[in-house]
Parts: C-alpha cells; structure tokens; sequence
C-alpha cells in the first residue's frame, strides 16, 4: 500500500510521518530527490538524495520519476521509480512526504492502492507562529510559505482525508486510527 502525507511547510508533517515510522516496522519513508541544498545535518541518501538540476532535468528526460515538481523556482523535487521498487521490494508499504502537489499526482497515478493525507495547521496565524519559533527561515521566506500555504489548503478536499493539526497527541490518535482502517 502507499501513504502520501501532504501538507504546508510547519504544519507538523514530518512529525506525523516519523511517529508512524517509529510505531509501525511494515512501513518505509520514500527518499525524495531534490536539488535544493542539505540543510544543517541532511545527509544524502538518508533525508534527501541530492543531485545537481542538470542530473534531475536528465532523469526527468529519461522517465526516471513517478513524480516531479519545482516546487520554488530553481528548486526541484521528485520520487524516483527506482526508490519505490526498494521500498516494496523489501516488502514495505511506502510512505510519501511530499509536497501538496505532488501528493495528488502520485494519489492520481496509484489510486485506491494509495491513501492521501492532508495535515492543516488550526489557522493561517498558528503556522506563520510555527514557523517563526522554528527559526530557520528568514522572514521574507516565511511570508513565501505562508502565502503557498494558503494555496495547498484550498486543494485540501482532493485528499482522501484531513487531520487538522492542534493538538500532537490527538492527531497522533486519529492518524494511527485511520492507518489501521486503511491498512489493518
């Protein structure tokens, strides 16, 4: 089965997808490739794969990717078809952390195999306090997240489900409840 979990930048994604991982051992994280820059620790092949734009703009010619975006100019982001067999070919589900749009491409090409979760932050103004306690962005780059975010929660209702964010522990508890009715 394939999890996609999408959401705006400090919404809590990745705190969501790293409690699943760390509660379900059937379950494997996609590594994204991209060609933005690590960030602080990141290591290659282990957060991201990172590769020059002229390697992704070749594998995007030779149909490497199930998806692709440039998600910010000069920044692309994609999953590998490659990655996807690894994943179940050791006999995981796969699970996506991706961008909205790219959670609905990858929702439209796996279909009922595929299960799309959205995960909104209570309100516009609790994630601009989010992301500025989470301090690693300049201001000006937090108002280019805050307005793409309110863009991805208007494509919100193309998910098969929405988990609003307020309270960790509670969304924790939706989240495993509907990973149970998903995958059992």
């Amino acid at each position: 089965m394939i999890l996609i979990f999408s959401a705006p930048s400090g919404s809590g994604k990745s705190t969501l997808v790293q409690h699943l991982l760390d509660t379900r051992q059937d379950m494997e994280l996609s590594i994204s490739a991209t060609t933005r820059a690590p960030r602080g620790q990141e290591q290659d092949g282990k957060e991201y794969y990172f590769i020059s734009p002229e390697r992704f703009e070749q594998l995007i010619r030779d149909d490497a990717f199930v998806e692709w975006e440039q998600v910010y100019k000069g920044t692309y982001y994609g999953t590998l078809k490659s990655e996807i067999e690894r994943i179940e070919g050791a006999g995981h589900h796969v699970v996506f952390d991706i961008d909205v749009k790219g959670g609905i491409n990858v929702k439209r090409l796996f279909g009922d195999r595929a299960r799309a979760i959205f995960i909104a932050p209570p309100s516009i103004e609790a994630l601009r306090e989010r992301l500025t306690k989470r301090g690693t962005d300049s201001q000006e780059k937090i108002e280019e997240r805050l307005a793409k975010a309110e863009i991805e929660i208007a494509d919100a209702p193309l998910f098969d489900t929405i988990l609003v964010n307020d309270d960790l522990n509670a969304t924790k508890a939706a989240l495993d409840k509907e990973i149970a009715a998903f995958i059992g």
